[in-house]
């Protein structure tokens, strides 16, 4: 896709998103937010991408919304405001429902709206130097559309104090409330999310679209015999599937299962051609 705000480089499997309004601290307007859940929907389709990276160009993650965008919101009627928020509700539930795991790069500072791509993701790596910040009850608003992501995120505990105060809070904080799933110093960042790649393409990709389907739909749900029907349904399924076939018989004949044999060729192969480069 053409985008004016984003980048996006793809290799051995992974697409890396890259949001490109560092002028701006990579802060969203209506534009940034029809290309994330453009691309976001167009990656996850796509068969060839594995795993999908969410970074920021710049010094920091993002910054929420753009100042430009805000100004002209504080002149929107009542419909209008509805249909410009739900643009964005519907972004952050494209990141949250692409089949494909999501990875949230976190470099620099992420405030109010850049918590809310965050939390979308499913695995999130944060630079120690980062701070936090859920700023919105200092402009007199409230941080609605990113809740759902964010309250699954921290916790309803967390949220009753940062949604409130609006106070910032560091990487440490934020690894405590589960916010993020690990913290590293900014120079060893790449290698933190690469080593979880790596162990990614290890797994079945139909398997983990399956996973991300459970987790999102048991979650929350009472233990009753509608939900021990439905789960017994989806390992019944899953046993039964390729995937699954394939996986059980490579495990009993202690062998790599085909998607990870498959992989390691290609990584064989590509190592080769570098070489001869």
């Amino acid at each position: 896709m053409n985008a004016q705000t984003l980048e996006i480089a793809i290799a051995h499997h992974v697409a890396v998103v890259w949001m490109a309004r560092e002028k701006v601290r990579n802060a969203f307007n209506e534009t940034m937010i029809a290309e994330l859940a453009q691309v976001f929907r167009e990656l996850g389709a796509d068969d060839g991408i594995r795993a999908i990276v969410l970074a920021g160009r710049g010094p920091a993650f993002c910054a929420g919304a753009d100042l430009d965008w805000m100004r002209r919101m504080a002149t929107y009627s009542m419909q209008e405001n509805r249909t410009d928020a739900r643009a964005l509700a519907d972004m952050l539930r494209a990141v949250y429902e692409c089949p494909k795991p999501t990875l949230a790069r976190v470099h620099g500072d992420a405030y109010a709206g850049g918590m809310g791509l965050i939390a979308a993701c499913d695995i999130a790596f944060a630079a120690i130097n980062v701070n936090f910040c859920l700023s919105e009850t200092r402009l007199g608003l409230i941080p609605a559309t990113i809740s759902p992501y964010v309250l699954r995120s921290m916790g309803i505990n967390a949220a009753r104090r940062y949604f409130l105060t609006a106070e910032k809070f560091d990487a440490a904080e934020a690894y405590r409330i589960g916010f993020v799933h690990d913290i590293a110093p900014l120079d060893e960042l790449d290698a933190r999310v690469n080593t979880l790649l790596g162990t990614l393409m290890q797994t079945s990709s139909n398997a983990v679209r399956e996973a991300k389907r459970l987790v999102r739909e048991i979650n929350g749900r009472p233990i009753d015999e509608a939900l021990v029907a439905d789960t017994a349904e989806r390992i019944a399924a899953i046993r039964t599937s390729d995937d699954g076939k394939e996986g059980v018989r490579a495990f009993l004949e202690k062998r790599k299962p085909r998607w990870l044999a498959e992989f390691e060729a290609e990584q064989a192969a590509a190592a080769e051609d570098d070489e001869e480069m």
